[in-house]
């Protein structure tokens, strides 16, 4: 990770935004360069050396992120630019076809504003209804509420696996097949679960599931929707252009099978290139063994941060990622995060596109440190001595102190 060993306002970095992104490795770096350097060229429509071998390079990635995510079939991963555009496709597309009105979305509170905002809009176009299924105080899915709201106006349930602001891993297994007694699908925002832990698309159920490459170690720009084979193929195209087509004329024009109906024009080549790069890096870890040494690492932020006066952490201390939102008396968010950047620490300060969960506390924003697997205890220590050294000039600085 080249960028781990910079140094910001004369310290060595601390990088624990990693909920927002994540550092890349050298083997992700490399695999981008050498695309660029050796085989850069446009993908399924020429007949040259280069076109062959980058078309190869592009579906082998996607063969890889469907072995990642445990999919039946390549067939069912389309690439996208992020979690964020694989849910508004799947809202353009298959909710486009399957919501009318007085049908029900249910939200959790707890979600990110890209798992609300797309279906406020479709709903509102298709007369549709988005319920929030309301959360416990300590910041859970209340699975009671959850069970009273579905009903078979229930269309869709939308969910994280982790949650990008308490870090909360509810039970989608269990919701999944709770909402499909009642015929209801089911979408799965991954993007803070998959650098975590494994997934298995078929052992959740799940009808939809999004990820992004960035938060995982790959690049930019890239990310990937899986779907069920029998939810793509009755979803109709979203755009239209080059490499998603069959044929094309005035009278009428025929499609691509999908997953390619989905990717039109020229695709995130050198994405899908350095995510595959990525992904490969990754499982080359024991990945239960990255999972116990990350829950042990939150463990430990949560003792440190405790020791911190007027310090308060949201939400539940079990079965969460390593991502812990806090408060600190008489200190604004935004104050702490530049305090701390000044001694070269990268956290997140405001409402983390997740207005709707800080507003469950009281909160219109909050500070967010997030862990990934390079960090360590050290990490946690200088975190932890900053905001004590902050505290302590902000105590020095009233009047008679």
């Amino acid at each position: 990770m080249p960028a781990l060993h910079r140094t910001v306002n004369g310290h060595p970095m601390v990088w624990l935004d990693n909920a927002a992104t994540t550092h890349k490795p050298h083997q992700m770096i490399e695999a981008l360069s050498t695309y660029y350097a050796t085989a850069n060229s446009n993908i399924h429509r020429g007949a040259h050396t280069m076109a062959r071998q980058a078309t190869v390079a592009y579906e082998a990635g996607r063969a890889a992120i469907a072995s990642f995510l445990g999919a039946a079939s390549p067939d069912e991963i389309v690439f996208v630019r992020g979690t964020t555009e694989a849910i508004n496709l799947v809202a353009q597309t298959w909710a486009r076809d399957n919501l009318g009105p007085g049908d029900d979305i249910l939200v959790p509170v707890l979600e990110h504003h890209s798992d609300l905002v797309p279906w406020q809009q479709i709903a509102a176009e298709r007369r549709a209804r988005v319920v929030p299924v309301p959360l416990t105080p300590e910041g859970t899915i209340d699975q009671d509420a959850y069970a009273a709201l579905l009903s078979y106006r229930t269309q869709l349930v939308v969910l994280s696996h982790a949650s990008n602001v308490l870090g909360t891993i509810p039970p989608v297994r269990e919701m999944t097949a709770l909402a499909h007694r009642y015929g209801a699908a089911v979408l799965v925002d991954g993007a803070q679960a998959v650098a975590h832990f494994p997934v298995d698309v078929q052992e959740l159920d799940a009808d939809f599931y999004a990820f992004s490459g960035h938060k995982i170690f790959g690049p930019t720009g890239i990310g990937a929707l899986y779907a069920k084979r029998a939810r793509l193929e009755a979803m109709r195209p979203w755009q239209g252009g080059g490499n998603m087509i069959q044929s094309v004329e005035f009278a009428r024009t025929t499609f691509a099978p999908a997953p390619h109906r989905f990717e039109a024009g020229t695709g995130h080549i050198a994405g899908v290139i350095g995510l595959h790069a990525a992904l490969d890096w990754l499982q080359g870890f024991d990945r239960a063994a990255v999972a116990a040494y990350e829950a042990e690492l939150t463990a430990y932020a949560q003792r440190s941060l405790q020791t911190v006066p007027g310090l308060q952490v949201l939400g539940p201390t079990a079965e969460k990622v390593g991502v812990l939102t806090f408060t600190l008396h008489g200190c604004t968010p935004e104050e702490a995060a530049s305090r701390l950047d000044d001694d070269g620490i990268a956290i997140r300060a405001g409402h983390h596109c997740a207005q709707p969960a800080l507003g469950h506390f009281g909160l219109a924003s909050a500070v967010r440190a997030s862990l990934a697997l390079y960090n360590t205890r050290e990490d946690i220590d200088r975190l932890t001595a900053s905001l004590v050294r902050l505290l302590e000039r902000r105590e020095g600085q009233k009047p008679g102190g």
